[in-house]
């Protein structure tokens, strides 16, 4: 073989990349790596969700492997790595794994226990409540950023007044009224959506009075919402209704989506000018295959950012709300209940309050440090810092 064919080869073709192609979650996980206390976040994020998942498992049930709410009064304030006296204990009350490993409480119930169980409160609470949050705020930003320079007439005013109105005497007890509002406002709403253009603009002309833009009313909505003093906010809420576990997903998650309608709008009104909108805009594309299809894969890293953090948020919320006493109710043991309780032993038994303060802390500590790694990697201006 002569030289020139050898070395045409071993030559590339000219249309080779000139290095190894990386998939986007390569590449992802390469600029997230980097960051050793975000990548030791993420770490202590998956053991909390391995953990409570494990709690859900072992105390959950009529007879649980682990009994978080089994009484030992002989057994009580026993300090952690604390053998338990048999001779004391009937076979029923005796530890799953032979030791209490975190100790016991005033009433001699299984901490490690109770801390499982509140693994997966803490869990779903943070989770649910975060859902909610970012399905409203996703929705509202949406609308804000896309269609927020659109303005408001004075019979779509007139509209959600009528069926606010109807939903209200209903509530209150003055069926007749409140159907009939409901009715008429069902009816005006199908008017609408099935009436053309031309056709609605044939509306008097009092009718037909623009007010304000979307954006300027869901803003200001976001800015009322943020004067108030959220963690009151959620006890005034929360003293009203019962007590439950659902009720405190349902009043987080209504009470912190403002962050989130922000991010989404100012992604929005970003990409609303961006080319690629305009050319899908000119091939006669729909608003809802531009919304979903095309901006909101772009516009959604800030809101896994704000999700991230949000969790911390919500476990944090309630850890202390259930240390005022207006969280989760028992017989559900929960991370600021454990710490409430142990606050009247603090000399005596401190495992009880540094237990649930040191587990909060670092869960809490793991997602923030998940969420700036987030954060790093998925905004481009911040990877040189």
């Amino acid at each position: 073989m002569t030289p020139q064919a050898s070395y045409q080869s071993e030559a590339q073709p000219l249309d080779a990349p000139l290095a190894p192609q990386k998939s986007r979650w390569e590449e992802f996980w390469l600029l997230f790596k980097r960051n050793r206390l975000a990548v030791a976040g993420m770490v202590i994020f998956a053991l909390f969700f391995i953990t409570a998942i494990g709690g859900l498992l072992l105390t959950s049930g009529v007879d649980p492997v682990l009994d978080p709410s089994l009484v030992r009064l002989q057994e009580k304030m026993q300090p952690p790595l604390t053998q338990p006296n048999l001779d004391s204990l009937s076979p029923g009350q005796a530890p799953y794994l032979g030791t209490y490993l975190l100790g016991t409480d005033e009433l001699g119930r299984d901490v490690f226990a109770r801390m499982l169980q509140g693994a997966w409160v803490s869990l779903t609470v943070g989770f649910v409540a975060v859902g909610i949050s970012v399905l409203i705020g996703i929705f509202l930003g949406g609308i804000a950023g896309y269609y927020g320079q659109n303005h408001i007439r004075l019979d779509h005013l007139l509209l959600t007044g009528t069926l606010i109105g109807g939903a209200v005497m209903i509530a209150v007890g003055r069926i007749t009224w409140g159907s009939g509002l409901l009715v008429f406002g069902s009816a005006y709403l199908l008017f609408l959506f099935f009436q053309s253009q031309r056709q609605i603009e044939s509306l008097p002309p009092s009718i037909q009075i623009r007010t304000f833009t979307i954006d300027t009313l869901i803003m200001r909505l976001v800015d009322i919402m943020l004067c108030f003093p959220t963690f009151f906010l959620i006890l005034t809420v929360v003293a009203l209704l019962p007590a439950s576990i659902y009720n405190i997903m349902v009043v987080i998650g209504l009470t912190s989506w403002m962050g989130t309608t922000r991010f989404v709008r100012a992604e929005f009104l970003s990409l609303r000018e961006q080319d690629f909108v305009a050319a899908a805009r000119a091939l006669g594309v729909g608003d809802l295959r531009i919304i979903f299809r095309h901006m909101m894969p772009n516009a959604v890293a800030p809101v896994l950012v704000s999700a991230t953090i949000g969790i911390a948020s919500a476990i944090l919320t309630e850890a202390g709300l259930s240390f005022l006493g207006f969280g989760v109710p028992p017989p559900h043991a929960t991370w600021g209940n454990i710490l409430s309780d142990g606050q009247n032993y603090i000399f005596d038994a401190p495992w009880l309050t540094f237990i649930p303060g040191i587990a909060i802390l670092i869960v809490v500590l793991a997602f923030n440090l998940f969420g700036e790694g987030l954060r790093e990697v998925l905004n481009p201006k911040l990877r040189e810092r």
